[in-house]
């Protein structure tokens, strides 16, 4: 099994994504407040989300299935422009 291009982006998109997390922990460290904090971990867990559903949708053959997955990580991804 090669690597299929989207595969690749979305793997380095993630990867982008913690090393950007990281760097705003790092940065906040010790001075974010409540709100700061949680607003933090909702995004965090919307990765995670989005991570998950990305793996299901390589693996997906049924087009009703995709569909349902496709529509998930759009809203995921408006939630995390937010």
């Amino acid at each position: 099994m090669g690597w299929d291009g989207d595969d690749l982006a979305g793997n380095m998109e993630e990867v982008f994504e913690r090393q950007q997390a990281a760097a705003d922990a790092r940065a906040n460290r010790g001075t974010s407040s409540v709100e700061e904090r949680a607003r933090s971990a909702k995004f965090e867990s919307l990765r995670l989300s989005r991570s998950r559903i990305m793996t299901q949708l390589a693996g997906a053959t049924n087009p009703a299935h995709r569909t349902m997955l496709e529509s998930a990580l759009k809203s995921i991804n408006d939630e995390m422009a937010e």
